[in-house]
Parts: C-alpha cells; sequence; structure tokens
C-alpha cells in the first residue's frame, strides 16, 4: 500500500523540492537476476555463474544494472498512489550513474525527491530524484532524474 495518494497537479505541486518517501526493501536473488539474463540476452558469467563468480572481486554474482533499473516501478508504487488518471508515461532518464554493483542477495529500497514540476496544458511533467539504496551499504547502487507524464483528469 502506497505511502502517498495524490489525486491532482495541485497536489503534487506542494511536494517540490522534498523527499516524496522511501519504499520498502526488494531482496535481488539469482533466481531474478538468471531471469533477468534470460530476458535481455545478457548472459554474462559475472550474473550468471555464482561458482566463477566466487573469484571476482564482488566474491558473488551481480544484479544487471538494467535489473535494479527495472525495479523502480515496483517500488514507486508503495511510495505513491496516483488516482484521478488518465495515463502514465516513463519519459526519459537522465543523469544516471551506476554508483556500486547489487550483489545477488542484498536488499534494495527507492529513495524519492521531487525536483521540479510542470502543467502542460493538462499533462503533468515531473522529475524525480531518485536512488537505489542497498541496505547496509553507504553507496547506493544508482542515482539518476526520472522524467514521468501523468494524465490527471
Amino acid at each position: 500500500m502506497a505511502q502517498l495518494i495524490i489525486s491532482s497537479f495541485d497536489e503534487f505541486q506542494h511536494y517540490l523540492g522534498k523527499e516524496i518517501g522511501v519504499s520498502d526493501y526488494l531482496p535481488i536473488t539469482q533466481q531474478q537476476i538468471s531471469l533477468f539474463a534470460d530476458a535481455t540476452l545478457d548472459h554474462q558469467w559475472i550474473h550468471t555463474d555464482p561458482e566463477r563468480a566466487k573469484n571476482s572481486p564482488f566474491k558473488s554474482t551481480i544484479a544487471h544494472g538494467y535489473l535494479t533499473l527495472s525495479v523502480v516501478p515496483y517500488l514507486w508504487e508503495q511510495i505513491v498512489e496516483f488516482r484521478n488518471t488518465k495515463m502514465m508515461v516513463n519519459y526519459g532518464i537522465e543523469k544516471l550513474k551506476f554508483n556500486q554493483p547489487v550483489l545477488a542477495g542484498q536488499e534494495v529500497r527507492l529513495r524519492t525527491r521531487l525536483h521540479s514540476i510542470a502543467n502542460l496544458r493538462g499533462i503533468t511533467k515531473f522529475e524525480m530524484d531518485v536512488t537505489l539504496e542497498i541496505k547496509d551499504n553507504a553507496k547506493p547502487a544508482f542515482t539518476a532524474l526520472l522524467v514521468f507524464l501523468y494524465h490527471f483528469h
């Protein structure tokens, strides 16, 4: 269940420059990593071969960077529920930086802040500063500026 419910542009703009929320932790399993490798055809051993990865600098397999990015919608829905919308569009990603690999078995969570918001003739365009935090790790998996378009009724 979402921590915050937003039903209009006016409600959302009050959060400009503020932290919106933080999701629960989500474990990243070897099974997820292997399934992602199958889906993307990226079977590099550092992701898919736990035995070989024991001898890597990480001592474990690591999640694909794009796998960590792909869990953002799931974690975002834990933070905010948008009501009174016709449609939502992922519009872009800016300033994406992968900072730290996520090892198989680690847990991640999403921290969000409303960076900017604009009403474009009835379409709400907003940019979110996001950080994917790794449990018990000072360095995040990634930081990015995500851009969304929400069409409120």
